[in-house]
Parts: structure tokens; C-alpha cells; sequence
């Protein structure tokens, strides 16, 4: 697919044109492991915060160390794609590290998108988004899903 990146320097000259014409960039991040409803309403809601929504997601090493030794499920090519095919995705962002700080430290998104398992408050990337003028934002549901419930209850370990 042509909107999946593994640099952000294949994305800067991008965020700078879109810019240029007046776009906000919205940043989004996660595993998205097993992609599941409240990824999906995450995303929708981070795509609502501006006019094009990048999604950060991490490769297979962070995966592994954010999640555990038998994550993730599948690769992070695969799990690229998936979120890729999202239409409220514009283009998606395969990353290594345990936060984006570095991503936004390059990018600059107008807006930084996280899901309600977390507040304002806690965001672990909340300084590197003051420092760069990005508004940092909570978006989509209640925190009811999860995909380390999922693969447990696919492994019968409900």
C-alpha cells in the first residue's frame, strides 16, 4: 500500500504540503495487535480532530516489550495494513520505541490523538507534544476492549 511508511522522513515533505494547504494533522498511536471496536472508535474519533490522520504503530520489538513475549499476534507489516485500510486512516506509520515522543518531535501533528485509557494528565508523551505546540487530545469510547482479552478468550483462558 502507498500510505504505509517506515520512516518519518518519508513523511515529512508530506506533513509539510499538507500543511502548506491549511490541513491539521492529527497523530495517533498504538499496537493495534487484534484490531477490535474500540480501535476503530479511537481512530474515528482522532480522525475528527483535524483533516488528516496519521497512525503511528509499533513495530514487532516494542510490541514485544509494551505487551509481553507472546505478542504480538501478528507481524507489524500485517497489522499496518489493516489500519491502513481504515477509511478515516489517511496514512500509517510503522515505528520502533515505547512512546512516539520522537515521531512528534519530526512531525509536528497539529493534534496528538490517545485513547481513553488514558487522561491529559497521564499521556506519556504530553511534554514532547507542549514542546512541539501539538494539543493533545482523549478520544473514542470507554476503555471495554482489549486485545490481550481477546487472544485470551481465543487461547480459552477467560
Amino acid at each position: 500500500m502507498d500510505n504505509i511508511y517506515k520512516k518519518t522522513s518519508e513523511l515529512e515533505e508530506l506533513v509539510r504540503r499538507l500543511r502548506a494547504d491549511g490541513k491539521r494533522i492529527v497523530l495517533a498511536n498504538g499496537c493495534f495487535d487484534i484490531l477490535h471496536a474500540g480501535h476503530v472508535r479511537y481512530l474515528e474519533g482522532a480522525a475528527e480532530e483535524g483533516d488528516c490522520l496519521i497512525v503511528a504503530v509499533n513495530d514487532d520489538a516494542a510490541t514485544r516489550r509494551l505487551k509481553g513475549d507472546s505478542r504480538p499476534v501478528m507481524h507489524d507489516d500485517e497489522r499496518a495494513e489493516i489500519v491502513a485500510a481504515l477509511r478515516c486512516v489517511d496514512y500509517v506509520l510503522i515505528f520502533s520505541g515505547l512512546t512516539v515522543d520522537r515521531v512528534i518531535r519530526e512531525l509536528r501533528p497539529d493534534i496528538h490523538a490517545k485513547g481513553t485509557d488514558y487522561t491529559c494528565a497521564n499521556v506519556p508523551e504530553l511534554e514532547s507534544s507542549r514542546a512541539v505546540g501539538c494539543r493533545t487530545v482523549i478520544t473514542g469510547d470507554k476503555k471495554n476492549h482489549s486485545s490481550g482479552e481477546i487472544i485470551k478468550r481465543l487461547r480459552g483462558k477467560d
